[in-house]
């Protein structure tokens, strides 16, 4: 035997080729998205024994492998997707911001324009012109409010539709990947492009939730989202999807379905643009929401509490100028019931004070046999309510009813209960007579305990005997324990004695005013309902309710409110972009290593390419010289 030279030169001409091949291949994709560096695995023949030696036999390639680290991958794809949550949050917020600072500027502006108004009536408050431009000013004011809220369900819409087009995305790319995968198995694994495929789908993905990664022995990849759903597994796909939202139908839920199995999806455990909207939507969306209606239940319950204590035009009580807090159109989504509940409960939610509303959702929980509890979903602080009658009694500032049906043991439900309110204000008030500018003239005796307060409901007489009015002063003495009252006349004659009246109404001499007490008490009153169209004495006190602390238990105004959550949204959008530019520096570290290791370096290709162009050459060269040999032994033998 001898040494095969040709051999030797044909098997290096070959390496050298697809050593060749493989570095164009490298170059021409220098720009192809999600391409990774391939290089040649070239290995020795085995060796040939003559006498005593041992001669090589040439060269061939035993496989072209891709450039591949997993942690570099798994950095990249979690870097991925934390830029694509942190980006998502701050889009989103920022839209919101600008909502706040644009459209919701014009609802401190009319509420302004109002109260600049009500000064102007109280200057000439017998003017028709100006008690017009007063119902046009809160008009304007409900308007902007109705407007503000009508802004925020479009968000909702437009996340929702968000949402929906990414799981469409999800199943899209889930569905290539169980088909790479079954192709991959036929390979074991070996198909370079169908890998590089396999992983920009795999990154696309991590935009949208977090990618956990699983090989398998196959050559497939198993795929979690969040650590908790099981996407796709080997060539069988799952497919996600969105549902109506449980308790409230337009906040979708989450689920993911494989064949007649359906689970559904904690949103807050994926990250990426799934994770960033559903947290947009359920702690800055919704609790806004939340917020604006408690500014709308706000303005209402202040005017409408004003106009109760003035007189209109006409001499007679005033009404309310917006509509009334607890209206159906004002009380619209203040409850919502989960669907797995077993009882037949139907509720009703009832805003008992305004002034202790702090915006906040809550959930409620029925334990048989009577134990109720409320949870506030913002502080987490439990509440025991007490069940009276119907009424469940404890909640801040509300009351929890039951109109029908029953609790069964385990049923929840989610109590919102400024919601709806900003949708439905509006002015209920035709006539500008009807606007209340003058006001009573009620006197608490100095001796008096403190703890009774009368306010007057009703004029039914102006022209009744002894009715109370300028010189003609009456004055009631009230015992609460024994729910009676006497009346003196101004030069100090009895007119009643021990009548006896039912809680908390008192109808005489041509009206009807209404007692509350917090403790039995026996205290007096000096009623003056006299009445003078030039009486502006209301309209100086509902003018100051725009400096008047009426929310969050004292401490706000109403305007308060309203730049309050314009400032806690600006806040949460600062820390958004803040979190952005945190999230771009970890991902392009990422990146950056990703890219050294398995993007392509044009100067090294560019160096191998000639490398390997030399070897072709030299290899060539030994074939030729072979071939010499070959030529010159058979003409010595002719």
């Amino acid at each position: 035997m001898t040494i095969d030279l040709l051999n030797i030169a044909r098997t290096g001409v070959m390496a050298s080729q697809s050593q060749l091949g493989v570095t164009g291949n490298n170059i021409a994709n220098v720009n192809t998205e999600g391409y990774h560096r391939q290089v040649v695995n070239q290995t020795t023949y085995e060796s040939q024994r003559l006498g005593n030696s041992f001669y090589g036999t040439g060269a061939y390639v035993a496989s072209v492998k891709r450039v591949y680290n997993e942690y570099a991958a798994r950095e990249l794809r979690l870097g991925v997707t934390a830029q694509a949550e942190a980006q998502t949050s701050y889009n989103k917020m920022s839209e919101l911001d600008q909502l706040f600072s644009q459209v919701g500027q014009a609802i401190p502006n009319s509420l302004n324009d109002l109260f600049a108004g009500i000064n102007n009536l109280a200057d000439l408050p017998a003017d028709l012109g100006i008690r017009g431009s007063v119902l046009t000013s809160a008009s304007q004011m409900a308007a902007s409010v109705n407007q503000m809220q009508a802004q925020l369900h479009g968000q909702m819409t437009q996340t929702n539709d968000q949402i929906e087009a990414i799981t469409d995305r999800i199943n899209e790319i889930s569905k290539e990947l169980a088909n790479i995968n079954q192709e991959l198995m036929k390979t074991g694994g070996a198909d370079n492009q169908l890998l590089d495929k396999q992983d920009a789908l795999i990154n696309e993905l991590s935009e949208f939730a977090q990618v956990n990664v699983i090989p398998l022995e196959t050559g497939a990849k198993s795929i979690m989202l969040g650590g908790a759903v099981m996407l796709v597994s080997g060539e069988v796909a799952m497919t996600m999807g969105t549902s109506v939202g449980d308790p409230y139908p337009d906040e979708l839920k989450l689920s993911a379905t494989s064949g007649f199995q359906s689970l559904n999806i904690n949103p807050s455990r994926l990250g990426g643009q799934l994770g960033a909207l559903y947290d947009f939507r359920d702690n800055n969306l919704i609790p806004a929401g939340n917020e604006l209606g408690q500014l709308a239940l706000g303005i209402a319950d202040a005017f409408n509490t004003a106009q109760a204590q003035g007189f209109d035009m006409n001499g007679n009580v005033g009404q309310d100028l917006f509509l009334e807090i607890n209206d159906p159109l004002m009380s619209n989504g203040r409850v919502g019931e989960f669907s797995t509940n077993a009882g037949s409960a139907n509720l009703r939610v009832n805003i008992d004070d305004v002034q202790a509303l702090t915006g906040s959702a809550y959930e409620l929980t029925f334990t048989a046999p009577g134990t109720y509890e409320l949870k506030d979903l913002d502080s987490g602080n439990i509440t025991p309510l007490t069940l009276s009658g119907t009424e469940l009694s404890g909640g801040a500032g509300f009351s929890i009813h039951l109109d029908s049906g029953a609790f069964a043991d385990g049923d929840r439900f989610e109590i919102r209960p400024t919601a709806g309110a900003a949708a439905g204000l509006q002015v209920v008030m035709t006539d500008p007579k009807g606007i209340a500018a003058a006001a009573p003239k009620i006197t608490a005796a100095s001796g008096n305990s403190g703890n009774t307060q009368v306010q007057i409901t009703a004029i039914t007489d102006r022209s009744a005997a002894n009715f109370p009015g300028y010189g003609s002063e009456l004055t009631f003495s009230i015992n609460t324990a024994a729910n009676t009252y006497d009346v003196t006349a101004a030069d100090g004659t009895a007119l009643a004695t021990g009548v006896s009246y039912t809680p908390p109404s008192i109808s005489a001499f041509g009206f009807t005013m209404d007692v509350s007490s917090t403790a039995a008490a026996t205290d007096s009153f000096t009623l003056d309902l006299s009445f003078a169209p030039g009486d502006n004495s209301n309209a100086i006190a509902m003018a100051k309710l725009s400096d008047s602390k009426l929310m969050n238990g004292g401490k706000s105004t109403l305007v308060d409110v309203f730049e309050n959550t314009k400032q806690d949204v600006g806040s949460h959008t600062k820390a958004a972009e803040v979190r952005v530019g945190s999230a771009d520096a970890i991902y392009q570290q990422a990146f950056s290593r990703m890219e050294s290791e398995s993007g392509v370096n044009l100067d090294e290709e560019a160096a191998n390419l000639l490398r390997f162009q030399q070897s072709y050459q030299a290899s060539a060269r030994i074939m030729q010289t072979a071939q010499q040999i070959f030529d010159t032994l058979f003409s010595s033998v002719r």
